[in-house]
């Protein structure tokens, strides 16, 4: 849980979703059962599923302040999303409830057709839907968070996987990861014939 591992150094006037990490304190055991990187809607959905299962679950991410961050449209939903927004609720997900908690517009797209293609689109506050997403994350039991960029997975001789190291040196034990990582991985811009290795701006 978010207030058992990391210290936090913010001033009481400040909005919880700009509190910074200022000290990590290994009170817990590094050792895990799965690591999630990443803390988007996949990597999030990811973690607390993983969590619920009561198996010790580490969710890394590049920015505490951004976990389930929604950098371009903040909606949910939609025709070609909200039958996978319905999917993931019906197999007890969390993304449909915070929404319901967050959005600040709703609506029933394509009603002047058939039922097969109607779509609910929700429209949300993405600051307070990614600070609703970090309080229910902290009250998973099973469930911790720590900043960092995973760099490598290590692997035993029998290719089964040990670990993963971070940029700064950290090492996390476990016996599986899971990599949600969206566009951070591997990315590359193209501006004309000039090609930039690099992940998105935001």
């Amino acid at each position: 849980m978010i207030k058992n591992f990391i210290t936090y150094n913010y001033s009481k006037r400040t909005h919880t979703s700009r509190r910074k990490l200022f000290m990590v304190s290994y009170k817990n055991s590094n050792y895990f059962d799965v690591i999630v990187v990443g803390a988007g809607h996949s990597g999030c959905e990811a973690a607390i599923a993983s969590s619920k299962t009561g198996s010790k679950t580490l969710l890394i991410t590049l920015n505490l302040d951004k976990i389930a961050w929604q950098p371009c449209n903040p909606s949910i939903g939609g025709p070609a999303k909200s039958n996978l927004v319905h999917e993931v609720d019906a197999l007890g997900g969390i993304i449909g409830r915070i929404t319901d908690r967050t959005y600040l517009h709703k609506k029933l797209l394509n009603v002047s057709k058939g039922p097969a293609v109607w779509a609910l689109r929700a429209q949300t506050d993405k600051r307070e839907y990614s600070e609703e997403m970090k309080k229910f994350i902290d009250s998973e039991k099973n469930l911790s968070i720590q900043e960092g960029m995973v760099t490598k997975i290590f692997f035993d001789e029998n290719k089964n996987i040990k670990g993963i190291g971070t940029h700064f040196g950290g090492f996390f034990k476990c016996r599986s990861v899971v990599l949600t990582t969206g566009t951070f991985l591997g990315g590359t811009i193209w501006v004309g014939s000039k090609k930039i290795v690099r992940w998105a701006f935001w």
